[in-house]
């Protein structure tokens, strides 16, 4: 079946963004006076759970204490607002190839779409700062991780962008850099090109259709169909 669209994961796929997001935690951890310090070497374990609140239940079973459920979505809803601002400032740029396999994307007539676990408030910063557009402006269709019932690994948030494309998974590329989303969109049915973060460089992506260092890369090289 021929390529007709492209769907992207965001953190860590469109912009090296994990950094800010623990920046972001931290600095509302503190804010907070919640005694939680996450360290990179934390962070890159922590990531293995998808879902900010996740991730911090996460943490609160780990060290045997911490804020109630209510508190932790609270703290999300402040990490949230605190990311979005640093973002805004245009601190973080997309990563290589990013902006011209889109823009070869439109030029070919593909679509182009989003499936992250995070939420919409940060998808929506991240484009205006990196593209300066509105995110629908960019991208036809964003399936967020607040809107479907399990979040990566599980393939909701990909079976999601498919249904809202009204496309079936084999005319579909996912481009993804961490284990929970390859594994979420092979789930899903979808080929996969697989770009690692720094956090998540070193992992295991054999299951991935094509791995490469960037998507210069991809846009350029031998995977199929790409304009």
């Amino acid at each position: 079946m021929p390529l007709k669209a492209l769907i992207f994961d965001v953190d860590g796929t469109l912009a090296e963004t994990e950094e800010v997001h623990r920046q972001a935690f931290n600095e509302t951890f503190a804010a907070h006076g919640l005694d939680w310090h996450w360290s990179q070497e934390d962070y890159r374990e922590l990531l293995r759970t998808t879902g900010g609140k996740e991730r911090m239940a996460k943490h609160r079973a780990s060290v045997g204490r911490g804020p109630s459920d209510a508190e932790i979505a609270d703290l999300h809803k402040a990490k949230t607002a605190r990311y979005v601002e640093i973002i805004a400032s245009g601190a973080v740029p997309l990563l290589p190839g990013v902006q011209d396999l889109i823009a070869r994307a439109h030029a070919a007539g593909l679509r182009v779409a989003i499936a992250t676990t995070t939420t919409r408030a940060n998808v929506d910063a991240l484009i205006h700062a990196t593209f300066g557009k509105p995110t629908t402006a960019v991208f036809e269709v964003v399936a967020a991780g607040d809107e479907v019932a399990q979040k990566k690994p599980a393939p909701d948030v990909y079976l999601r962008a498919l249904d809202l494309l009204g496309l079936p998974p084999e005319a579909c590329i996912a481009f993804e850099d961490s284990r929970a989303g390859l594994a979420s969109a092979k789930a899903a049915g979808l080929r996969v090109v697989l770009t690692p973060s720094a956090y998540t460089t070193g992992d295991d992506f054999a299951a991935a259709d094509w791995l490469r260092a960037d998507l210069t890369q991809a846009s350029l090289q031998d995977i199929p169909d790409l304009p």
